[in-house]
């Protein structure tokens, strides 16, 4: 073996909803770039975790296109926009993963079905079980990355408050006030003791 060879080191996967995560959410649903606007601190998030080696994926549930609110060609440009606006702050994210069904469509994709988390795992061959994270707002996020063998974490930006007020999480979800916050925890150091 030549000496220049590393060692591959495995792959750090975190999974975040889209909206009510990473940008303001809407009721009347989020229809143009116009209305795309990140929650405060949360491209910054994605950029730490970037930082510390993390692949930034996001799965949307985006059922406006099923119901006439917008079309392919709006959803890539709010998609360009959040991208564009990611970079402006060092963040990447390497992937969106979105069902455009409306729920009476009773597709794979859409969450709370765990659809668009085994399209994640298949494109980066590896398991979501033991270690990938996924961020959500709703109770439906939790699910879906639950099933799919993901560690959920809900946030109470978006509908998180609603959600939590709800109850029925999944066992062993984490909350935290947003994004940014959920980062500091997943970034902080080690607390292992030696033994």
């Amino acid at each position: 073996m030549g000496s220049d060879t590393k060692p591959v080191r495995p792959l750090k996967l975190i999974i975040l909803d889209r909206d009510g995560v990473i940008n303001m959410d809407s009721d009347a649903f989020i229809k143009t770039p116009a209305e795309w606007l990140p929650i405060k601190g949360s491209l910054e998030a994605i950029a730490r975790l970037n930082q510390a080696g993390y692949r930034v994926v996001v799965a949307t549930n985006q059922s406006g296109v099923a119901r006439g609110l917008f079309d392919m060609v709006t959803l890539n440009a709010i998609h360009h926009k959040m991208h564009t606006a990611a970079q402006q702050v060092g963040a990447d994210i390497d992937a969106v993963f979105f069902c455009p069904h409306s729920a009476d469509d009773n597709c794979d994709c859409r969450k709370p079905k765990a659809g668009m988390f085994t399209d994640i795992a298949r494109r980066y061959n590896l398991s979501l079980r033991g270690g990938v994270i996924t961020v959500g707002d709703s109770l439906r996020d939790l699910q879906a990355g639950f099933v799919a063998g993901c560690a959920p974490y809900l946030v109470l930006t978006g509908k998180g408050k609603k959600s939590l007020d709800k109850g029925g999480l999944p066992p062993g979800t984490l909350v935290f006030p947003d994004l940014a916050a959920a980062v500091d925890f997943i970034l902080k150091p080690s607390m292992e003791v030696a033994v």
